[in-house]
């Protein structure tokens, strides 16, 4: 490993174990169109600036997150999902769950994991988890494509809003600036 490389890689490991208030977890692939949706959302959350706020944007979620999670207050995952929601979105409170014995550091499901295993692994592990919801978007198009299906488009900027209500309810007052 050269010297740039053990740089950059003690650097981004800094940056990835950094304390937040709120971390918004996009997750999908981003080359199967909608599935896409989790990355436009952690995109566009990026672009608030707010210094207690990160976001990520995974393919899938693994248990090398863990870490992150147990750095932060409050977690959105948010997911493309195939459904039928009159209310744009799906926004829902969850827990850990899962066969997490004690001290175990692999999810029962294997190397990719749903949010309530993966909070199952973070309070196995830091003995800790955040706050966390689960923000399903509608999306109907899941071919191998790039770009976004209409009902999709309008899931995504349902979703910002959400998390947007829940940023502004949860926040210290020197967070609550977000864009209109």
């Amino acid at each position: 490993m050269t010297t740039a490389t053990a740089t950059l890689t003690a650097t981004n490991a800094t940056l990835e174990n950094r304390h937040c208030t709120f971390l918004i977890v996009g997750y999908g692939n981003e080359l199967h169109g909608d599935d896409a949706i989790g990355s436009h959302v952690a995109t566009a959350v990026a672009t608030w600036g707010l210094p207690q706020l990160r976001s990520l944007s995974v393919q899938k979620l693994t248990p090398e997150l863990s870490e992150t999670l147990a750095n932060a207050e409050y977690v959105v995952f948010v997911d493309a999902c195939r459904m039928n929601c009159p209310e744009g979105v799906r926004f829902k409170p969850i827990n850990a769950c899962g066969s997490e014995p004690g001290g175990c550091s692999i999810p029962a499901a294997g190397h990719s994991c749903d949010p309530c295993t993966l909070l199952a692994l973070t309070q196995s592990v830091y003995g800790r988890r955040p706050q966390s919801w689960w923000l399903e978007v509608p999306a109907e198009n899941f071919d191998l494509s790039k770009g976004l299906s209409s009902i999709a488009e309008l899931g995504v900027a349902r979703a910002l809003e959400k998390i947007q209500f829940l940023v502004r309810h949860y926040s210290r007052p020197t967070l609550r600036a977000l864009p209109a």
